[in-house]
């Protein structure tokens, strides 16, 4: 019965700091080229339950944007080198962020999942005219996923779309007992938001 898998059959982008099981898992670093994931992530084998086909990885800010502090444009990494703009090579892609929200800007995948420490799914998202959520810390499970803060990252959808976005919150929003961070979270049913009136909000 795949009446409750929302994503049965749909394409899902992953940031490369986030386990996916037999590909390499490098937070865009050269040194990381050859760690390969033993396991998928928490989130992974959450959305494959709902159907998702894991398409691949995004380029990131190498380590998530915390090389350096001065001088490192965003969304470079030693491994795949500079994330572009897809609308115009000049403009910062923005965040740690940029592959994912890149991914979908232009097309390449409807559905992408990115994490945020600081900023790093709210700027990639504006920058690149899509949208993004972040969740509560613990709504999402952090384990599988290379850490820069524990008490700030979260993993968060990237889509074309607010109801997309909410399709693909509510497939990974799966408590994770094993997550010290779950016991600050709440799941709803974040589908029945999407019926509310936005009439006036900005």
């Amino acid at each position: 019965d795949r009446s409750n898998q929302y994503l049965y059959g749909i394409p899902v982008l992953v940031k490369d700091n986030i386990e996916v099981k037999g590909t390499p898992n490098t937070a865009g670093s050269y040194v990381l080229r050859d760690n390969i994931s033993k396991d998928d992530s928490f989130l992974v084998k959450c959305l494959r339950e709902q159907g998702a086909v894991i398409l691949g990885k995004c380029n990131l800010s190498e380590f998530a944007y915390w090389m350096s502090e001065d001088g490192m444009p965003s969304g470079y990494s030693s491994l795949s080198g500079q994330v572009i703009h897809p609308y115009n090579p000049s403009f910062d892609p923005s965040g740690s962020s940029s592959g994912s929200a890149v991914a979908v800007a232009a097309r390449y995948c409807d559905l992408t999942v990115g994490t945020e420490t600081d900023g790093s799914l709210m700027s990639p998202a504006i920058s690149n005219g899509i949208v993004s959520i972040k969740p509560t810390v613990g709504l999402i499970s952090r384990n599988g996923i290379l850490p820069l803060s524990h008490v700030q990252d979260s993993a968060g959808p990237m889509a074309n779309s607010v109801e997309d976005c909410v399709v693909l919150l509510q497939s990974m929003a799966v408590l994770d007992p094993s997550d010290p961070a779950f016991k600050n979270a709440e799941v709803n049913n974040y589908f029945k938001e999407l019926k509310k009136d936005l009439s006036g909000k900005r």
